[in-house]
C-alpha cells in the first residue's frame, strides 16, 4: 500500500487553522456577551466613525448569519451580522469597527487593499483549476502542466499573503476610531483587541495552509522528476 508522505505537509495548517477558529469562537462567545458602557449600537457606532472619517457615503447594511460581517468595496457597503448590527457588545463594535477600517481603507486607495482587489479574478481562476491543471500533468506525464498548476496556486498564497497587512491595518483603526470616537472604555479596549487578534490569527492559519499546499505541490513535481 503506498502511502503519500507529501500529505503531512498539510497537518500543521489544518491544526492551526481549528485552533485558530477554536479562538475566534471563544473570543465571540465570550465578549458578544459584555456590553460596552457606551450602549451605543455597532451600527450607530460605525455610521458615526464613518462620517467623522471622511467616509460617509458607505452603505450598512444587515445580513444573515455568525460572522458573516464584510466590507463590499464593488459597491460601497458594509454588511453586519445579525448578532452584530443592532449589538452594543464590545465583540460586536469591535467587528463593525473592523470592517469599517476596511471601508476607510478603500476611501484613502490604501495600496494592499487596491492590490488585493485586483487579485480577485486571477485569484478565483488560481483557487478552482490550479489543482486539475496539477493532477492533468501528473495523469498525462505533462511536466508544463504541472509547473502551471503550480503557478496559478501560487497566486493564491500570494493573494493570502497580501490579506494579512490589509486586516491587521484594518484592526489597527478600528481601535484608534473606537478610542477617538469615545466608545471604550480603557478594559473594553483590552476585548475588542482580543476578539480582532483572535480574527487575525485565522488570517494567519489561511496563508501558513495554502503555503503548505504550495510545498506539498512542488514536493510531487520534485519526486516524480526523481
Amino acid at each position: 500500500m503506498y502511502f503519500d508522505w507529501t500529505i503531512l505537509l498539510m497537518l500543521p495548517g489544518l491544526l492551526l487553522g481549528l485552533w485558530a477558529q477554536a479562538r475566534v469562537n471563544s473570543a465571540y462567545a465570550k465578549y458578544s456577551q459584555v456590553g460596552t458602557r457606551s450602549g451605543v449600537s455597532a451600527e450607530t457606532a460605525v455610521s458615526q466613525l464613518l462620517r467623522q472619517n471622511g467616509a460617509g457615503d458607505v452603505a450598512i447594511q444587515a445580513t444573515s448569519g455568525q460572522l458573516t460581517d464584510h466590507y463590499d468595496p464593488t459597491s460601497n457597503t458594509l454588511r453586519l451580522s445579525q448578532g452584530v448590527y443592532g449589538s452594543s457588545s464590545i465583540a460586536a463594535l469591535g467587528i463593525a469597527a473592523h470592517e469599517a477600517g476596511h471601508a476607510l481603507q478603500k476611501a484613502q486607495n490604501y495600496p494592499f487593499l487596491s492590490l488585493r482587489s485586483l487579485m480577485v479574478p486571477v485569484v478565483n481562476f488560481g483557487s478552482k483549476l490550479s489543482w486539475p491543471i496539477f493532477l492533468a500533468g501528473i495523469l498525462f506525464s505533462f511536466e508544463p502542466l504541472m509547473y502551471a498548476g503550480i503557478i496559478a496556486f501560487a497566486l493564491v498564497v500570494l493573494f493570502s499573503l497580501v490579506t494579512l497587512p490589509v486586516e491587521f491595518d484594518a484592526s489597527r483603526r478600528a481601535v484608534a476610531m473606537l478610542n477617538a470616537g469615545g466608545f471604550l472604555t480603557q478594559e473594553e479596549e483590552t476585548g475588542v483587541r482580543k476578539v480582532l487578534n483572535a480574527a487575525a490569527l485565522t488570517y494567519v492559519a489561511s496563508f501558513v495552509s495554502a503555503l503548505l499546499q504550495l510545498l506539498r505541490l512542488i514536493a510531487i513535481l520534485n519526486r516524480r522528476r526523481r
